[in-house]
């Protein structure tokens, strides 16, 4: 856990069901038996809360409590593409943690992919830098985990080849 003191960032890649939230998750949970305070949130979700809180009067709150946690995991990057007004809310979280704070971002998409993912070439530039210029990466291969040993797999319906059990260990 010597990135997490030393304000590093992880970034978790793979295919669907490799291990990717459960990897995140797993460094969640040793970081809080560390006593470092933790918060998990998918992006599409956080976006959300941002909106509502520019509403709603909580944006400040939400955004303190985001600036606050030691480690933010942030899970399903790259599930949809990033407007100019998400992005910017999205730049504003990283740009407060950056330096200070660690940050888990796990998604399917490769990290060389990730610049298409916003509207804004500028935001995305410097979203980009403050996330991936300070981090480990981890790039999960293998098949799906949650596949059923009876039936095709359900959960990601692009999978269209169910593989023996023998391949059961991702590669890291």
């Amino acid at each position: 856990m010597n990135w997490l003191h030393e304000k590093h960032n992880l970034i978790i890649t793979g295919p669907c069901g490799t291990g990717k939230t459960y990897l995140a998750c797993a460094f969640g949970n040793a970081a809080c038996r560390q006593g470092f305070k933790t918060k998990y949130y998918r992006v599409n979700r956080l976006l959300t809360d941002v909106n509502v809180g520019q509403g709603d009067g909580t944006y400040h709150k939400l955004m303190r409590e985001l600036k606050k946690s030691d480690l933010l995991i942030l899970d399903d990057w790259g599930m949809a593409l990033l407007d100019s007004t998400s992005s910017r809310d999205l730049l504003e979280v990283i740009e407060d943690r950056y330096g200070d704070r660690s940050t888990i971002i796990s998604g399917q998409l490769p990290v060389k992919n990730w610049h298409e993912l916003i509207e804004d070439s500028t935001i995305a530039d410097a979203i980009l830098d403050r996330l991936v210029h300070n981090a480990y990466r981890f790039e999960l291969k293998g098949p799906t985990r949650r596949r059923l040993a009876t039936s095709d797999n359900q959960a990601c319906p692009d999978k269209k080849e169910v593989l023996p059990a023998a391949a059961e260990t991702p590669e890291l």
